[in-house]
């Protein structure tokens, strides 16, 4: 897919300038834009062929352009939105990841990080400085944002949801966990529905995501169409508020939340007490019940995404979900990265994107196969880090301001 021709644009001060062109090859792994109106920076993902998914190259882009516009005095605040109509970002690059797992060793030194663990560590550092970062952030989440797009939406001031928003952290699927912050950020809900949501990776649309509190506004698309006119135009004052007002419309009113009727379901079925076999279970014995027609659509595609991903991800997204919600930004990460590095290693994840994104034939071999048979120190042994802490790849992350000023409070107990 040719790129549109870029106008011409003002850039922050240090900013990368628009790339030359490149060969397809490079230009396939997409690359992120930065241009600079009225002192906010706002950087464009720009791989619409593929739903804005993160490339390792964009990564490491989007990382440079976030650092320079940390220490750039000319830039008041940041905006993430990615290019075309039907996505923010689809999350990361899984072809490519399951491409280098599968060739890990292959032609580098043994004591090489392996070129999947890498992107992660350095996905995981960009989503932390995001989270960490002095200025507002406004995230443009319109269409579809999942997984590595969820990463950087959830780090923003102001998560900008529209009609068109597909919400949703579908990594159970392929065999993997809710990863880029999810333990941590998916804990702003009650836990039955923080369970709910991570578990069976259920799409959310832009008014169930403010519902959720996994956005701040739902607007109308077409009011983000000129979204940058209305920024030239932003006076003085609270930045917040004033960037506020170019993004979410007076008078706006966000639609109906579809969630809202399911949630006597979601808080019966999916309690923290339950097990991912109970639940599985409970769902079931309500569907025998022949409840009405709505209601037993929705039972039965929440159990078949009980019964269809991954057993030993689902045992080990439950447990990390709950031990999130007591656990800082940081050590999410750190817990994150040794499951990632477990289920790429020696569990599903290879296989359920073979089964789901190569070959398509939507049959996974999970192993083990079914919810019972997944061991307890099977669930351990994927939620041990593989590394001494000291030694581990993210130990530089450390509390963000606002986890330090909680622990002083508790310990003066305040």
């Amino acid at each position: 897919m040719n790129m549109p021709a870029e106008p011409p644009v003002r850039r922050a001060s240090g900013a990368t300038p628009p790339h030359a062109a490149q060969p397809a090859e490079a230009a396939s792994q997409g690359r992120v834009r930065c241009h600079v109106v009225n002192r906010v920076a706002i950087l464009t993902l720009e791989r619409p062929h593929a739903l804005n998914a993160l490339s390792h190259d964009m990564v490491r882009e989007l990382a440079g352009h976030v650092e320079r516009c940390r220490t750039d005095d000319k830039i008041a605040a940041l905006v993430l939105r990615g290019m075309g109509e039907k996505g923010f970002c689809a999350g990361g690059d899984v072809r490519a990841l399951y491409q280098s797992s599968g060739t890990a060793g292959s032609s580098s030194p043994a004591d090489a990080t392996p070129a999947w663990q890498q992107f992660f560590i350095d996905e995981y550092r960009l989503d932390f400085a995001l989270h960490a970062f002095p200025k507002p952030i406004v995230a443009l989440m319109d269409g579809i944002t999942m997984g590595g797009g969820m990463g950087l939406a959830q780090a923003a001031t102001l998560r900008v949801a529209t009609e068109r928003s597909k919400i949703a952290m579908p990594e159970t699927r392929i065999g993997f966990v809710p990863d880029v912050g999810a333990t941590r950020f998916l804990s702003v809900m009650p836990v039955e529905l923080e369970l709910y949501v991570g578990l069976t990776g259920a799409t959310l649309t832009g008014a169930d995501a403010v519902r959720c509190r996994l956005a701040d506004a739902c607007v109308p698309s077409d009011w983000l169409r000129t979204f940058e006119e209305r920024l030239q135009r932003m006076p003085d004052g609270d930045l917040e508020q004033r960037l506020a007002d170019v993004f979410i419309p007076p008078a706006n009113v966000t639609p109906h939340a579809g969630i809202d009727a399911f949630m006597p379901l979601v808080v019966k079925h999916f309690a923290a007490r339950l097990s991912v076999a109970e639940i599985a279970a409970s769902l079931a014995a309500d569907l025998r019940l022949d409840p009405p027609r709505e209601l037993r659509t929705w039972l039965r595609a929440t159990l078949d995404a009980l019964t269809a991903h991954s057993p030993t991800m689902l045992h080990v997204t439950r447990e990390a979900l709950l031990r999130g919600r007591s656990m800082t930004l940081a050590e999410c990460f750190r817990m994150e990265l040794a499951i990632a590095a477990r289920a790429i290693e020696e569990g599903d994840f290879r296989e359920g994107v073979r089964a789901h994104l190569v070959d398509k034939d939507r049959q996974p071999r999970w192993q083990p196969a079914t919810l019972a048979e997944v061991s307890v120190e099977r669930e351990r042994h994927f939620l041990r880090s593989p590394w001494m802490s000291d030694k581990h790849p993210l130990a530089e992350l450390g509390a963000l301001p606002h986890e330090r000023a909680s622990k002083l409070g508790a310990n003066l107990g305040a």
